[in-house]
């Protein structure tokens, strides 16, 4: 593959709902191409995109996979992307480097939740997008409904700019609008046909709104237009094309991936009417003086390249998936990694196509490719020369809010585990671990289940370590609802020195979190150097409190009185008689549970305000208010205990169609109802009992 200035390459991301076509359309297009000879098959695991084990187990898209083609006279980086949200750190990958999107969309179900979400994300990284209708084949396809349901959904500046033949309910060509030419397909290719009679009032229709849309970007062809001048295809394509880049049109093609329909004309319109690399510019930082910048994508500037995606392989190391922004990436060079602050040397540089790397001698400015065995380079890493040192816009990754606790199936394999799961970590960033040292539990933290579950099968099959997911343990708390004072003696005489501590404290709740210790001896009742060991012995006591052994908290604890022996007192008595005051009182004190209450943040289309409200009310939340947003969202604010909250990412997804997303973080402890105290005492005294025995 020859080198393309900036000018010829076109990044394109595919988006759109899970199943919808877009890794066979990728099939296709490198068919057409001539970069394979035959198109593999889902169903056999044979596509060039789906190479991943778990990716043909499942039958769907699970990471990002970069697939360059030649077309006419340009290069086209495709960027096949996942469906389902489960893996939406991808698709955000895929969206920081490219410069354009085709959306895809089934001719037969149209418009689904994953369709909204990709354009979504298309309009919020505001690409120019070309939509794609496809399976124009199946039964049921419905171009027109489409079409009205794309303008009525997503955009109303969507336009045909082909338009389907069909007989007797089958996919059999196409109308060119711009041309208004027809074709119909013959052994896969297009042949020139009359424009069916039937057709003719709606091509002109749609041809006249198409003039509209393209003159309106350019003002000499506007007054052409106005001027009552026949405007040109040339002029049509060319007034499209300055449209699309402004976002103010959204041409519509249709065509049938699976059987390599429309996927030519597909590829032409890139070519023509999408923008190349050498069109966007990228947010950047000088490290040096913190001043903001804006890199041109340039093959004569200073090398600067940003990594986007990250594959921890086993056997081959690191491999760094990275789009040069400027000047020209060769092997051999010493770059800076303004992240870790290294210095890195590129060794080969590859393009890679599926999971094949194809050496290359360098990556001109607005191409993408991968470079291996980087040591401290990671995904969002800026290589740049040490002469012009920058650090480009990181991409924003959603975070992840189904949380799990992760251990091993076999005793001993906790380091395998861990070095597993940092090692997956790296390539995914919308996946996260964290210990928790109060419950010692490890917790995991996804997009969904079909995400950890990709993960757990990853840690087998990868790192040959089996694990178990349960729910997490919540971080109870107790503490006390009255003022007590409670004494703890401590004697013990076993021959020679004896052991005797002696102290009266008076327990009640504090407003402060933490212990909160006074002494008011009098007369030295307990001697001074005695003092600090009942504050340590107080210290250790509140690490489980006496209902059902969580911490202890807003709690302050006064030494009144006690006594002591000149000979037998020491601190370890003293801690001892602490003790037994610490459970003696405490007892007595009116104890009671807490447990963490988290502010939450919904955001959900208005139409499921009541549905989103009335399941909080149901998982012991109060709901605090309401907000509008844009695009007919709502925004609702919410106090929800932790113990509800483990699965909620599932269920909000289930409630919402995958609409909904939220965001929680601690607020404060409150007091648990009775009813559910019960129950989680019983339980932690159970699992006490049962570690006992053990």
């Amino acid at each position: 593959m020859k080198d393309y200035a900036p000018q010829y390459v076109k990044n394109v991301v595919l988006l759109g709902h899970g199943g919808d076509g877009k890794t066979i359309l990728t099939e296709s297009m490198l068919f057409a191409a001539k970069c394979i000879d035959r198109m593999g098959r889902i169903e056999d695991g044979t596509t060039t995109s789906d190479f991943d084990p778990e990716e043909i187990k499942r039958r769907i898209s699970i990471s990002m996979t970069v697939e360059p083609i030649e077309w006419r006279d340009c290069k086209i980086n495709i960027l096949d992307t996942p469906g389902y949200f489960d893996f939406v750190g991808e698709v955000c990958e895929a969206l920081h480097v490219a410069d354009s999107a085709v959306l895809v969309i089934s001719a037969k179900t149209g418009v689904q939740v994953g369709t909204e979400k990709a354009w979504e994300l298309a309009q919020k990284h505001g690409l120019p997008v070309l939509i794609f209708v496809n399976k124009m084949d199946e039964e049921n396809a419905n171009f027109e409904k489409v079409v009205d349901r794309i303008n009525q959904v997503l955009t109303p500046k969507a336009i045909p700019i082909q338009y389907p033949i069909m007989e007797n309910g089958k996919f059999i060509g196409f109308v060119d609008v711009i041309s208004k030419r027809a074709y119909r397909y013959e052994d896969n290719t297009a042949k020139e046909i009359e424009v069916p009679s039937g057709l003719s009032d709606k091509i002109e229709e749609i041809r006249n709104a198409l003039i509209e849309d393209s003159v309106e970007n350019d003002e000499n062809l506007m007054e052409k237009y106005f001027a009552g001048e026949e405007i040109s295809e040339d002029e049509i394509y060319r007034g499209l094309s300055e449209g699309i880049k402004q976002r103010s049109v959204f041409p519509i093609l249709c065509g049938c991936a699976a059987k390599n329909l429309g996927v030519r004309e597909l590829l032409d319109s890139i070519c023509k009417l999408l923008p190349a690399a050498d069109t966007k510019q990228y947010k950047a930082k000088d490290t040096k003086n913190g001043s903001e910048l804006n890199i041109k994508v340039d093959k004569n500037q200073p090398v600067c390249a940003f990594v986007f995606k990250t594959v921890a392989d086993p056997f081959v190391g690191r491999i760094s998936y990275l789009k040069v922004i400027s000047g020209v990436l060769k092997p051999e060079m010493t770059l800076f990694n303004t992240m870790s602050e290294k210095p890195e040397k590129i060794s080969q540089i590859y393009i890679i196509r599926g999971k094949k790397q194809i050496p290359v001698s360098e990556l001109v400015a607005g191409d993408i490719g991968v470079v291996t065995k980087l040591q401290s380079t990671l995904t969002n890493s800026t290589l740049c020369e040490q002469s012009r040192p920058i650090m480009l816009e990181e991409i924003d990754f959603p975070r992840p809010w189904l949380m799990l606790a992760i251990e091993p199936k076999t005793k001993g394999d906790e380091e395998k585990i861990s070095n597993g799961l940092h090692r997956l970590m790296e390539e995914d960033l919308t996946f996260r671990i964290e210990k928790n040292n109060e419950t010692g539990q490890n917790i995991i933290y996804g997009i969904g289940e079909m995400h950890i579950d990709v993960i757990v099968s990853k840690l087998k099959n990868k790192f040959g370590v089996s694990v178990v997911l349960s729910d997490p343990k919540v971080p109870y708390r107790e503490t006390i609802r009255k003022k007590v004072k409670s004494e703890g003696k401590y004697k013990k005489q076993t021959g020679g020195h004896g052991q005797y501590g002696h102290v009266f404290i008076e327990f009640e709740p504090s407003p402060e979190e933490d212990l909160v210790f006074e002494e008011k001896i009098f007369g030295g009742a307990v001697p001074k150097q005695y003092i600090p060991a009942v504050e340590k012995g107080l210290r250790e006591c509140i690490k489980k409190g006496v209902l059902a052994g969580y911490p202890v908290m807003n709690l302050k604890a006064t030494l009144v009185d006690g006594s002591y022996h000149p000979v037998d007192s020491s601190e370890l008595a003293f801690k001892v008689a602490t003790s037994l005051a610490f459970k003696k009182g405490l007892a007595q004190a009116n104890p009671v549970l807490l447990e963490p209450i988290m502010n939450v943040k919904v955001v959900v289309p208005q139409d499921y305000t009541g549905d989103i409200m009335g399941d909080l009310n149901r998982r012991r939340g109060r709901v605090l208010g309401m907000q509008p947003l844009d695009n007919h969202l709502e925004e609702i604010l919410a106090e929800v205990p932790l113990a509800e909250m483990f699965k909620y990412a599932t269920d909000l997804r289930s409630m919402t169609q995958g609409r909904g997303y939220f965001s929680m973080e601690f607020a404060r402890y409150e007091e648990v109802p009775s009813h559910i105290a019960q129950k989680v005492i019983e339980a932690a005294k159970a699992s006490m009992q049962e570690e006992e025995e053990e």
